[in-house]
């Protein structure tokens, strides 16, 4: 019995102990556990600040069309397959709040006011500079690149405006004189000064001119600086948007690690219509990959350096063949579903060959036909050329 009691208080005791180091152990790992969160929580570690991507915006156009008219969505190998409506992506998002537009997938904060009195470059940019809305001082005059990110290609002019009006106020101006511009509309005066001044030599008069976007009709074009030109504008504030980091992938091909873009890095030269262009690239096979296309007019506008015009592209890393040449987006315009926009690389010329709109504009040319048969386009009789250069795009 002695024996069996001494037996009992043993293992009593031995339990004592074991608690007692496993009490004191979870107490200095509680402990410890406590004192590394602390020291954490005092110096949080520091996560190296990404730079921000250059999110090209989807142009919103959802509708398919030959060379003609709008038709049902071609299917793949059938004609006309490949245009915009066809590849969409980062579709527009927006955010109002007190008088302002958030875009969601650029970042860039706008004005949603329409700024309806029209002021010259230098006032627009003065004017921007002293804005004090929603609690912000920031704001400046927006580069054509960050103009161009809010471009809605669901437009047509007369009917519909080349910006969201859901989201952004838009109105025809009701006081304008075109005297000095009898071949326009009133449907066709929506140009939106941007802070980009062209490098070239607009019109060959050696005078400064900046980039405008026209949110009613869908183009991008060029006009002096001096006071007598005098247009809408719409103030921005944010990181500076629509900076390429291209990198020569050495197997015919360039990523841009901004965008996720890879893009065909030399073109081939030959000039072809619209329907040509969007084969081409569907058919095209380059650096080890099948899934090439025709870019949409604000992928293909995202590649122009516009600190270069001859041509507006960064020759370091493409290479154009011709300098002169113009090139085809997979993007309708809305008004005139029979033509297709393209972006000056080459100077934006007239018949006569003078500069009249800057290397890095956007215009549009008919789908097809013979050049011969169409009148200059336009009060600065803009050159047709129908046959134009593709460069093809992938995203992956």
């Amino acid at each position: 019995m002695k024996a069996f009691l001494l037996s009992i208080a043993g293992t009593a005791l031995l339990v004592i102990a074991l608690v007692g180091v496993w009490g004191f152990d979870n107490k200095v790992s509680s402990k410890s556990s406590h004192a590394s969160a602390t020291k954490n929580q005092s110096k949080p570690t520091k996560k190296k600040r990404s730079r921000t991507k250059y999110v090209v915006v989807d142009t919103g156009q959802a509708k398919c069309y030959d060379d003609r008219r709008q038709i049902k969505c071609p299917s793949e190998g059938e004609a006309f397959y490949g245009q915009d409506a066809q590849y969409q992506r980062n579709k527009p998002s927006y955010k109002v709040k007190r008088g302002m537009v958030k875009d969601r997938n650029t970042g860039l904060m706008w004005q949603r006011k329409h700024n309806s009195q029209r002021l010259s470059y230098y006032d627009a940019k003065r004017s921007c500079e002293n804005l004090d809305l929603g609690g912000y001082s920031d704001w400046r005059l927006p580069s054509v690149k960050e103009t161009y990110s809010i471009a809605d290609f669901r437009g047509a002019a007369g009917s519909r405006f080349y910006i969201d009006s859901k989201y952004f106020d838009m109105k025809y101006p009701t006081d304008l004189d075109l005297g000095r511009e009898p071949t326009h509309r009133v449907e066709m005066m929506g140009q939106t000064w941007t802070s980009t001044i062209y490098v070239g030599d607009l019109w060959g008069r050696g005078q400064e001119a900046a980039f405008f976007f026209n949110f009613f009709d869908g183009r991008i074009k060029s006009a002096q600086t001096s006071n007598r030109f005098e247009l809408f504008y719409r103030c921005v504030r944010g990181k500076e948007y629509g900076i390429n980091k291209f990198k020569d992938q050495r197997n015919g091909t360039v990523k841009d690690k901004a965008t996720g873009l890879t893009w065909q890095k030399t073109d081939d030269g030959k000039k072809r219509d619209w329907q040509g262009a969007l084969s081409y690239c569907e058919r095209l096979k380059l650096g080890g990959y099948n899934d090439w296309r025709l870019p949409n007019v604000k992928e293909l506008q995202s590649i122009v350096d516009y600190r270069k015009d001859d041509p507006a592209i960064d020759t370091s890393i493409f290479r154009q063949r011709d300098r002169n040449a113009w090139f085809w987006s997979s993007t309708t315009l809305g008004d005139r579903v029979s033509q297709a926009t393209y972006v000056c690389f080459g100077k934006c010329v007239s018949t006569e060959g003078v500069d009249t709109h800057g290397a890095g504009a956007q215009r549009s040319d008919p789908k097809s036909g013979d050049p011969d048969d169409f009148p200059p386009m336009g009060g600065q009789r803009d050159e047709v050329r129908i046959n134009n250069c593709a460069r093809c795009v992938r995203r992956k």
